[in-house]
């Protein structure tokens, strides 16, 4: 049924754009029918798989990177008071700066190679899965560490039996919402300066007025993004198969 209403949707999708395109009749160089973007999409396939590869080689490594700083922080943090005190706030000010506006300085400290565009992707992935991590471990209940100290555990056995498996739920809502932004930094990465990649691709087919061969390149971007994204999704459903799933009112 799920594989059904997606390509149900799928399709609406594209008659709804075609429908756009027929009706105002809008020039292709503005927004092209989805029959030019599929014809550029099959014809230009290898060169599109090749720039997706250095994506999606950004976009793991990040996520990779970004998931693991993020959640040594967070334990950090709920380990020792006085990291918490000094990292806390630095956490919250680095949100208050634009992460885009560090791409230019990314990229002029690791150059214009595939490590400015991981450390974009880190720095956007960084703080949701600290946050999440850090405030699921804090609203571990009470009463079961307390009944853990009663009975004599260790503070490490406490954080490994009790604190980090109440966390998790928490901290795979912070792995999904990174996942989904992780293209982000990677694009946005390209887009400043690179070689190869989609976002350097859809830059360049955009200056050479290849509008078709653009949207074929944000296609496959946003295809691999959502697989991306529920192919993760599955993996953390399986990790943490206590969790039981949400319901809804109907």
């Amino acid at each position: 049924m799920k594989h059904i209403r997606g390509l149900v949707l799928f399709g609406g999708l594209l008659l709804l754009w075609q429908l756009l395109v027929t009706a105002t009749g809008v020039p292709a160089y503005i927004l092209p029918g989805p029959v030019p973007v599929t014809h550029a999409l099959v014809t230009h396939l290898p060169l599109l798989i090749g720039h997706l590869t250095t994506t999606l080689t950004e976009i793991l490594l990040g996520l990779l990177l970004g998931t693991v700083l993020g959640a040594s922080s967070a334990m950090a943090m709920i380990i020792s008071p006085l990291l918490k005190r000094w990292m806390l706030p630095v956490l919250v000010i680095s949100q208050a700066i634009p992460v885009f506006a560090l791409a230019p300085i990314l990229v002029l400290w690791f150059g214009y190679g595939m490590a400015s565009k991981v450390a974009m992707a880190v720095l956007i992935i960084y703080f949701p899965v600290t946050a999440s991590f850090y405030g699921g471990m804090q609203r571990t209940d009470p009463e079961l560490l307390e009944l853990a100290r009663i009975m004599g555990a260790r503070p490490w056995a406490i954080l490994r039996t009790i604190i980090i498996p109440s966390a998790l739920p928490a901290f795979a809502s912070g792995v999904r919402v990174a996942t989904a932004v992780a293209p982000i930094g990677a694009v946005v990465g390209e887009w400043v300066g690179s070689s190869a990649g989609l976002g350097f691709y859809m830059l360049h087919a955009n200056a050479r007025m290849q509008i078709d061969l653009m949207f074929a390149a944000l296609t496959v971007l946003a295809a691999v993004s959502v697989l991306l994204y529920f192919l993760v999704d599955y993996l953390l459903d399986r990790l943490i198969y206590w969790q039981p799933s949400q319901g809804t009112l109907r």
